[in-house]
């Protein structure tokens, strides 16, 4: 059980902490954000903000003990997030390279919440 709660806050952590540094450029608007989101992928302006809030809210719900399904809700919309820039990363024809680092992401956050399901069970 113990064991379990160390696996599960550390995964969560660095995977909250992940999308929540990837989150703070989108909501400040910096222009790296919109050279690359605006620029490169051809997103409108306005998502960048809206997607970098709901990062934020994602991240800082899946960090806030017994919230039970918002934090399934939470955990969803970061994957459908990490997929769709994998996705738009392929279909811009960006390189593999530049997706070579989302495979662990998702696995940390397999792993998160494969223990957020079997310590709320108990």
């Amino acid at each position: 059980m113990k064991k379990d709660k160390i696996i599960y806050w550390i995964t969560t952590i660095l995977f909250a902490g992940f999308m929540l540094l990837s989150a703070i450029p989108n909501i400040m608007l910096d222009q790296a954000s919109i050279d690359f989101i605006h620029g490169q992928m051809g997103y409108p302006e306005y998502f960048i903000r809206f997607i970098g809030i709901g990062k934020a809210v994602g991240s800082i719900a899946l960090l806030i003990p017994g919230l039970g399904r918002i934090k399934d809700w939470a955990y969803a919309g970061l994957i459908f997030d990490l997929a769709a820039a994998v996705y738009s990363l392929l279909a811009i024809g960006s390189p593999i390279t530049d997706v070579l680092l989302f495979p662990v992401f998702f696995l940390v956050a397999g792993v998160s919440y494969y223990y957020h399901l079997k310590l709320s069970k108990q």
